[in-house]
């Protein structure tokens, strides 16, 4: 069964292997896991924090990927990400 961050790790890994970057805005995130973030997600950096291990599935999708968050910004409502 496939989980809720599953379509943003299987975006993630279908980026061209050239692209060394990405930044998506929270709402393209939303669009692509045809769903909402939760409310934690637009106010607490530790919500984007790498994480591999533990309950929070939303880090591992990600890092299963092969990418990390670089940065957040809250004003802006988007996050930047890079390859690992």
């Amino acid at each position: 069964m496939a989980g809720k961050y599953t379509p943003l790790e299987n975006y993630l890994r279908n980026l061209p292997a050239s692209q060394k970057e990405v930044t998506l805005s929270f709402e393209q995130i939303e669009r692509i896991l045809n769903d909402k973030l939760p409310s934690s997600a637009y106010e607490d950096r530790r919500w984007w924090d790498h994480e591999t291990e533990g309950n929070h599935v939303n880090k591992r999708a990600w890092a299963n990927a092969g990418w990390k968050v670089e940065s957040v910004d809250f004003n802006r409502k988007q996050v930047r990400l890079v390859r690992v």
